[in-house]
């Protein structure tokens, strides 16, 4: 029962990262942990030109909601046809760039 019990104490700690290794008690190595999951790179984009429209989806057939001029930057999330899809810096998420307008 003791062993039982320190077994599972090793393994609670060791999942926290707080001990080095359980072998050090007499129990066997836990299965390694899973390597921590790394985001993926993120696509920066550029807008080229000044008085660029965004729109609320992919086309000229969605509502213009503002515009940006050159140098504003743009996290992609998605693309769709030409049209790429992210969040502007400093400004709305979720917003749709002709790709013509951008440097990426």
């Amino acid at each position: 029962m003791i062993k039982k019990s320190l077994l599972t104490a090793v393994a609670l700690v060791a999942g926290l990262g707080l001990v080095a290794s359980p072998s050090a008690y007499g129990a066997q190595s836990p299965l390694p942990a899973a390597p921590a999951a790394q985001a993926a790179p993120q696509l920066v984009c550029t807008v080229n030109d000044n008085g660029v429209n965004f729109r609320g989806g992919p086309g000229t057939d969605y509502a213009v909601l503002g515009t940006v001029n050159r140098g504003q930057n743009i996290n992609a999330r998605g693309r769709q046809g030409n049209w790429l899809m992210g969040d502007l810096w400093g400004g709305p998420t979720g917003v749709w760039i002709h790709v013509a307008y951008l440097d990426c």
